[in-house]
């Protein structure tokens, strides 16, 4: 039997230990690769090359958004499974047009995961019983394009933008991101054109509302950029 490989995503260490342990009792599912952020899932799914990656939503350095629009360019095959605390349309619509496969619920994740990896496993999609009823309401409707679209950022934006709203200083966002501070910077800026936000407490504000990074006091994020 060939069984479904698989790379787990989250970093909280609990979290992740209790996935692996419900997921590695069924006989068809092996979990080949642990990661701790966004990141280092990008790097293994490339290396690992799984058949299906379950992936947190709000992951450190990259969030599981990018993370999975970044696997799913670089491991077409592979299929996303988001868990996520949120479920409103946007963060759903947003995974979606990532190229995920499957939106669970955090709070229902631990009864439905395994079938969603093998529904997805098998090319379906999957969604929290609660999603997949909105879903297919709104979907009943035609529903009018949106007056003003969300602004589409490139791969490094999006990455820059992260970096940033968790406090990273532009020498060390060149460090991670391995560009110049000058590249950090002209990334920075179109940014702000892109959003039409002009300070780093509004890149900020812009993150915390789009889920990117986990809410915190925005406050001790802008004591840290200013350091």
């Amino acid at each position: 039997m060939n069984k479904i490989t698989l790379l787990l995503a989250d970093d909280h260490n609990i979290i992740r230990q209790g996935l692996r342990a419900l997921l590695t009792c069924e006989p068809d599912i092996e979990v080949v690769g642990e990661a701790t952020s966004g990141r280092e899932a990008v790097t293994l799914a490339q290396q690992l090359s799984p058949n299906v990656v379950v992936m947190d939503l709000a992951m450190p350095l990259l969030n599981g958004m990018e993370a999975t629009r970044q696997i799913i360019r670089a491991c077409p095959s592979a299929k996303v499974v988001v868990l996520s605390a949120y479920d409103d349309d946007e963060h759903v619509e947003s995974v979606l047009a990532g190229g995920a496969a499957a939106y669970l619920l955090k709070q229902t994740a631990a009864s439905e995961l395994i079938r969603a990896v093998r529904e997805v496993h098998k090319g379906n999609a999957y969604f929290s019983p609660s999603i997949a009823k909105r879903l297919r309401e709104k979907h009943a409707v035609p529903q009018a394009p949106p007056a003003h679209p969300a602004p589409q950022l490139s791969i490094r934006e999006a990455e820059v933008l992260q970096l940033v709203a968790e406090g990273f200083l532009n020498k060390q966002i060149a460090d991670e991101l391995n560009i110049s501070v000058k590249t950090v910077e002209k990334h920075r800026q179109s940014l702000m054109d892109k959003l039409n936000v002009h300070c780093i407490a509004d890149l900020v504000h812009h993150a915390v509302d789009r889920g990117i990074i986990e809410t915190r006091p925005i406050k001790s994020i802008l004591e840290s950029t200013s350091k």
